[in-house]
């Protein structure tokens, strides 16, 4: 396997990161490789509004594999079977998301793609990016296992205009859309502590009692 490209996005830690791709309306920049700074291996791209990306858990390699994880959307404290969940832990640290294509941009280096909707990490190096195909990659009445009923969870967010204002415009809906999925772990439930992250040069710090998530500071 070899590594394409890299992304250059916002989310410098994991914690934050959506869950899945497309959860959060965040822009990405996939940078491909010396090697692959070809524009002939774009050509077409453009007539896609969806791709997949192929790319590397980096931050979650192990010398051993489990085969059970416990995915923390069902508490951290419930054991599923390894090949049932979308865990980074895995035999084969390999991820799979679909991101929407924004378009190409001539950089210094090379040509990138902007995309939007990625939950990677920035730097999360990538192995190959595919077109999705709408009538073979979307199945309507697919059955989606303890997803369907842990993934539709929302928070309400409450943030003042002073606060957010202190991020780039560009930035701000993106960051409402990261908090009202509950950025928290589930089986961290305590409404006394102050959490925190680093999303696009700031630093993050909320609240979360009940289903209000508050915004206490962006610095």
């Amino acid at each position: 396997m070899k590594i394409i490209a890299h992304i250059k996005n916002d989310y410098t830690t994991k914690f934050g990161i959506p869950r899945q791709s497309g959860l959060a309306q965040t822009i990405g920049y996939i940078v491909f490789e010396p090697e692959y700074r070809v524009n002939e291996a774009l050509r077409g791209i453009d007539g896609y509004s969806h791709l997949w990306l192929i790319w590397d858990f980096s931050e979650a390699h192990r010398d051993k594999w489990s085969p059970t994880v416990r995915p923390p959307r069902l508490g951290g404290n419930k054991h599923v079977g390894v090949f049932a969940t979308r865990s980074p832990f895995r035999p084969n640290p390999i991820g799979l998301s679909c991101v929407r294509l924004l378009g190409t941009e001539q950089t210094k280096d090379g040509t990138v793609l902007k995309v939007q909707g990625a939950d990677l990490m920035n730097g999360t190096p990538i192995y190959d990016i595919k077109p999705y195909i709408a009538y073979t990659d979307s199945i309507p009445d697919a059955v989606c296992g303890f997803a369907d009923e842990v993934m539709g969870d929302r928070l309400a967010v409450t943030i003042t205009d002073t606060q957010l204002c202190k991020l780039p415009s560009d930035k701000q809906k993106a960051l409402v859309a990261l908090l009202m999925g509950d950025p928290r772990p589930s089986y961290q439930d305590d409404d006394t502590r102050v959490y925190g992250f680093e999303y696009a040069g700031f630093e993050i710090k909320f609240t979360v009692v009940g289903n209000m998530l508050t915004v206490k500071e962006i610095k």
